[in-house]
C-alpha cells in the first residue's frame, strides 16, 4: 500500500490509480479547487504525505501549481503526454498501470503495511453506520478529523489509511457527541 495520499484531477483518474496501486486518492475536480478540497489535501499531507499526479497538459500543470502554492512539502509524480494519450485524449486515466507505478516510484513514494485498526464493528458501535443519524455523525466526525464526508465504507477506509489513532478517534467522537 502506498503511504502517501495521491491527488488527481477526476474520478476516472482515481480508477486508473486504483488499478495500479492500493492507495488513498483525492480528486480535486478540475480548476475549481475549493477550500474544502485544499483543507483535505493539507490534512493528508500532515498525516501521510501527498503525491500530486495530474494530467500531462496545461490544465494539469495549472492544477499542480495551485496545489503547490497552498500545500507545502508535497511530492510530484509525472506521466508523459505519450503515456497518457489514448484516441487523442490526454490524461492520467489513459495511462497503463505500469506507467502510473513508475511515476509514483520516481516521486519516491513510500510503501506501508495496510492498516485495519478500525472495522465495521467500530462504525456500528459509534453510530457511524446503521441508523438514521449515521450520515450526520460521519459528516461531523469527518470535519473534526479532517478527512471529509463520505459513505460508511469509504469512511472506514479513510480512518485506516490516514493513520488516525484510536485515541484521536475517541476524542473526536466525544467532542462531536457533546456538541449535539
Amino acid at each position: 500500500m502506498i503511504k502517501e495520499v495521491i491527488v488527481v484531477e477526476g474520478r476516472d483518474d482515481i480508477t486508473a490509480v486504483k488499478r495500479a496501486v492500493d492507495a488513498e486518492v483525492i480528486a480535486v475536480g478540475g480548476f475549481g479547487i475549493n477550500k474544502r478540497v485544499i483543507d483535505r489535501i493539507k490534512e493528508a499531507q500532515k498525516r501521510q504525505g501527498v503525491i500530486v499526479l495530474t494530467d500531462p497538459d496545461f490544465a494539469g500543470e495549472k492544477i499542480r501549481r495551485i496545489i503547490s502554492k497552498r500545500v507545502e512539502g508535497i511530492k510530484h509524480a509525472y506521466i508523459s503526454q505519450k503515456d497518457g494519450t489514448k484516441d487523442g485524449d490526454i490524461g492520467v486515466e489513459n495511462a497503463e498501470p505500469e506507467i502510473i507505478i513508475r511515476a509514483l516510484e520516481a516521486a519516491k513514494c513510500e510503501v506501508k503495511e495496510k492498516r485495519d485498526d478500525f472495522n465495521i464493528n467500530d462504525m456500528i458501535f459509534f453510530g457511524l453506520t446503521g441508523n438514521t443519524k449515521s450520515k450526520e455523525r460521519r459528516d461531523l466526525l469527518g470535519k473534526e478529523l479532517g478527512i471529509g464526508y463520505c459513505n460508511s465504507s469509504q469512511f472506514l477506509t479513510r480512518l485506516n489509511n490516514y493513520g488516525i489513532s484510536r485515541e484521536e478517534f475517541v476524542n473526536a467522537i466525544n467532542k462531536i457527541s457533546k456538541e449535539k
